[in-house]
């Protein structure tokens, strides 16, 4: 966490304890001073008015400030002499009023943390967004930043007299500020956390609508605007808004709602309360996409959507109820795709694309509960991970089944109303629950919530001559290190096939409890052609298929009417493959057989990409080329058959990229690349256009010059960061040395640029050629994490490690790195995590050599 203060909740309780801060009055010169851009620095001055429990005691306020120019508490100077930005200002001699003013010039941000500055290269405009979560408010005004010391805040600020200001409440008034500037004045916010505070500035394109006395207002860059489908955004949003406020019984609090799409953006959207910024980069669509894209917005848009109620008007005290913030905007917003708009399958992508990140995630080593102590601020920045996400957000989903929908509302709806502009805990969330529902909870909230990694449900049959069940029993297993056997609720269904179709014959519903679970309502039924247990994706846990049940999925999964059936199905063998229960090679075979008759469209997208990730870590490397060449011509094949111009032809096209490897592939794509052999109706647009080129590049089969010649006719943003990945690409000895170079040198690199680098220089094509850098990556490791903005600091951290590299020796190499002393908690557990991964796939890659 270079350049802030690494808060601990101690001392969060103990400030929180003295303090009740009234207002913050915060104003910005974002120009040189001459009415254009500033660029180093901006100006900050803060006026803080705050209460103290005791006067004449001390504490502290963060100011991650590049240089103080003055500050004074109550009329008196505050001595600056120990000043530092990672340690802020010491404020002593307290009164039961006070009133603080700091006037201090902080530095704008390349990583997008803070104030983030992104020049356009189109137009050469300048684009300022801000990012405080998790605690990067300090980087833009002095402030006690953590989430409990909420308080209203006034914004001013001075910019370009051509931009847009955009911040958490509505313009109050604009006045001149000099040749070519003007003052932007925001009225007074309600109360909430420093975190969610937002100012936007720029020359932003603006569309502007209304819906039940809501102002919606979407933002993108100038040179973005022809790309913005405002309509679509603005469908979704509507929609969102009447199923939250039905479902949640209170109005969103705030007369306006703004999104913007930001450049240059780390995570995929950020709630800031009535400020809402997005990732450009996955959200706007320059070019042809398939209701994957589509879908996955939509579910973004819902999940910030969902925040202004759970995180915004109602916040957890401290970060370890992160979890509780994110998993509830999880499943809200799978919740309200599924019920409020056409995506309503919305719960087998949650399935297919976010459970699955949670099982990975619960899987390795730094496994954690759901709920944990957060004792600082670097322990909550690597805690933004699928458990704190996705497995959360199951729970959530199983205790919405355990007590009812009506009354989990009803339980929710008083917790909201009781804790309105407050913060409070999952302890009183829970409180309202059982009230709600009359069941006590905190034995379920206990087993799921305090308790680590995953159970794998398998189920035990026998059956008699006569073709009926004589016994089925789920057996519940749960890893040595973590024996906790959980009270699961779950569907059992029963499919028998008629034709080619897999008719659902039955639906138990049970409770699988300890070890092992009899269902004794089967005994004496006739045999299912599949029996698959956790039907309707109840709970959380590894699912297992009886020998009878997988050799009819393994020629008849397309017949599960369901697609979440059928996520169940493909989730099963996925886990399986990574648990070295099923060898890559019949993974692959199943993706083959199976796949092209999916119709799910998020499903097939995913499912392919799984089967490119078992090809490249999991199988036997003799045996992967001949994988390739299945899972290339499978897309071909599939190519082929898609109606020209739709989503399918474009899913599959992209597939067939991903896979190409052979000379005549290779051919195929640089002729789309040139314009000959196109499939009828499939458009080689901007995105298509890079996607061919960096496949080529990978293969050595496209310069550098090709490179620079496509970026000439894309001078864009999006353009810049497509063809640093390319140019990584390059599979060269000179090149990856360069690249790495750039990644571990002295210049800070732009989040963008430093994303791009390290996408291209590790791939599975190029595993002998990054081999020498499984052990540099271990010499610089720490250096770069010491001197990096956290963002930046855990994408070298994850992706330079040599996750592909797998052999004995790199995880010799990791065991030796962590055996030292003084490597910052963070850091060792993301490494470790690159262990496992190793570990894993040794384990996975043995079993398919023994299949072979």
């Amino acid at each position: 966490m270079a350049g802030v203060r690494n808060l601990t909740q101690v001392e969060a309780a103990e400030r929180a304890r003295l303090l009740e801060v009234s207002g913050y009055d915060v104003t910005l010169d974002l120009t040189d001073g001459h009415g254009n851009p500033a660029d180093g620095t901006f100006r900050s001055t803060t006026v803080i008015t705050f209460r103290c429990s005791e006067p004449g005691a001390e504490t502290f306020i963060e100011a991650a400030a590049a240089s103080v120019r003055s500050a004074a508490l109550n009329d008196q100077p505050i001595d600056l002499a120990g000043f530092s930005a990672e340690k802020g200002l010491r404020l002593t001699g307290l009164a039961a009023e006070n009133t603080l003013v700091v006037d201090a010039d902080f530095a704008f941000s390349a990583s997008g943390q803070g104030l983030q500055r992104s020049p356009d290269p189109v137009d050469k405009e300048v684009y300022l967004y801000s990012q405080f979560e998790t605690a990067d408010a300090q980087r833009v005004f002095a402030c006690f930043d953590q989430p409990d010391l909420k308080s209203v805040y006034t914004w001013h600020a001075t910019v370009p007299a051509h931009w847009r200001v955009i911040s958490n409440m509505p313009v109050a008034s604009e006045a001149p500020a000099g040749v070519g500037a003007k003052t932007v004045h925001f009225e007074t916010s309600v109360r909430m956390s420093s975190y969610i505070t937002a100012l936007c500035a720029g020359p932003y394109h603006e569309v502007r609508d209304e819906h039940d006395g809501i102002s919606l207002g979407v933002f993108c860059r100038a040179s973005m605007a022809r790309h913005l489908d405002a309509d679509n955004i603005f469908e979704v949003t509507k929609q969102g808004f009447d199923f939250f406020h039905e479902q949640f019984g209170v109005r969103y609090p705030l007369a306006k709602y703004d999104q913007l799409w930001v450049p240059d953006f780390n995570a995929g959207a950020m709630e800031n309360f009535g400020c809402v910024t997005h990732a450009e980069a996955h959200y706007i669509f320059r070019s042809q996409v398939t209701d994957f894209e589509y879908e996955q917005r939509a579910n973004t848009i819902l999940h910030e959507l969902a925040h202004m109620w759970f995180g915004d008007l109602v916040t957890m005290r401290w970060w370890n109820d992160l979890w509780l913030n994110e998993s509830f905007a999880e499943w809200a917003s799978h919740w309200a795709n599924s019920e409020a708009t056409r995506y309503t399958d919305a719960w087998t992508t949650f399935l297919s694309v976010r459970k699955s990140w949670g099982y990975r995630q619960d899987q390795l080593s730094s496994t954690h509960p759901v709920y944990c102590e957060m004792p600082d601020l670097e322990a909550v920045e690597v805690n933004f991970d699928g458990i704190t996400y996705a497995k959360g957000a199951s729970v959530i989903k199983q205790l919405v089944a355990y007590v009812g929908l009506d009354s989990f509302l009803t339980g929710l709806r008083a917790y909201f109303q009781r804790h309105a502009w407050q913060n409070a805990t999952f302890d009183d969330l829970l409180t309202e629950l059982e009230t709600a529902s009359g069941r006590e909870l905190r034995k379920f909230a206990a087993q799921w919530l305090e308790t680590a990694q995953v159970n794998t449900l398998r189920p035990i049959v026998e059956v008699g001559e006569d073709g009926t069940y004589r016994s089925v029993v789920v057996q519940q297993e749960a890893p040595a290190d973590y024996p906790t056997l959980r009270t699961h609720r779950i569907g059992v269904g029963l499919y028998d096939l008629q034709g080619d179709r897999l008719v659902r014959r039955d639906l138990l519903e049970i409770d699988v409890t300890g070890e092992h679970t009899p269902i004794p309502a089967l005994t004496g039924v006739p045999a299912a052609d599949v029996l698959l247990l956790n039907d309707d994706d109840l709970t959380y846990a590894k699912l297992r298929l009886d020998e009878r049940s997988m050799a009819t999925v393994v020629r008849h999964i397309a017949g599960l009417d369901s697609s979440l059936a059928r996520a169940l199905c493909w989730n099963a063998a996925w886990d399986m493959l990574r648990d070295a229960e099923l060898a890559a090679r019949d993974y692959v075979t199943l993706v083959c057989s199976g796949l092209p008759a999916e119709t799910d469209i998020n499903l097939t997208t995913w499912t392919f990409r799984q089967a490119a990730t078992a090809l490249g870590q999991y199988a036997d490397p003799a045996w992967a080329p001949t994988g390739w060449a299945q899972l290339a011509d499978t897309a071909k094949r599939s190519l082929e058959a898609a109606e020209p111009g739709s989503g399918w032809q474009l899913s599959w096209a992209r597939s067939f990229i991903i896979a190409a490897r052979s000379a005549d592939e290779l051919a195929v794509l640089r002729g789309w690349l040139a314009g000959t052999n196109v499939p009828e109706g499939l458009v080689v647009d901007t995105e298509l256009r890079w996607a061919l080129l960096q496949a080529l590049a990978s293969m050595g089969l496209a310069t550098e010059q090709e490179i620079d010649d496509e970026l000439s006719g894309d001078r864009t943003a999006s353009g810049e960061r497509e063809a640093a990945v390319a140019n990584a690409l390059v599979p060269t000895a000179e090149n990856k040395a360069r690249v790495w170079s750039q990644l571990t040198g002295d210049a800070d690199l732009p989040n963008w640029l430093n994303r791009s680098l390290l996408s291209g220089f590790q791939t599975t094509k190029h595993v002998e050629l990054t081999a020498p850098y499984a052990t540099r990556f271990f010499d610089v490791v720490g250096d770069v994490w010491a001197r990096s903005d956290s963002e930046p600091a855990q994408e070298f951290a994850m992706m330079a490690y040599p996750a592909l590299q797998i052999s004995e020796e790199t995880i010799a190499l990791t065991d030796e790195w962590l055996a030292r002393d003084g490597q910052p908690a963070s850091l060792r557990r993301l490494v470790a995590e690159g262990r496992d991964g190793v570990v894993r796939a040794r384990k996975a890659r043995a079993k398919d050599i023994a299949a072979g």
